[in-house]
């Protein structure tokens, strides 16, 4: 890697510690870091299912075209969530490693 990606991951960890990362993290942010793929699962599902049953409602057609965009719209929010939740992954194992939080 670089130079560049040490001072990026600096400046992360920067970000983090002035937000409150240096705390313990709960019970929903250690099942968050332990599932981030299930975290963007069920965080993405329910909100595309009720958007594409909308916009099947309002469709005028028989069968509508235009239900590709909650799909997709669903699909980026559950990749958004995820990354979210591999970050909170990387949090722990941060503390971990400083010996500010033990794992438990």
């Amino acid at each position: 890697m670089g130079k560049w990606w040490r001072s990026l991951a600096r400046a992360f960890w920067a970000l983090d510690r002035v937000l409150g990362g240096q705390r313990r993290p709960t019970r929903f942010q250690k099942w968050v870091g332990r599932h981030p793929i299930k975290a963007g699962l069920y965080t993405a599902l329910p909100p595309t299912l009720f958007f594409t049953f909308f916009f099947w409602l309002v469709s005028d057609e028989e069968e509508p075209d235009n239900l590709l965009f909650p799909v997709i719209g669903g699909l980026v929010m559950g990749l958004v969530f995820g990354l979210v939740a591999a970050s909170e992954r990387l949090r722990q194992r941060r503390l971990k490693r400083l010996g500010i939080w033990d794992g438990s």
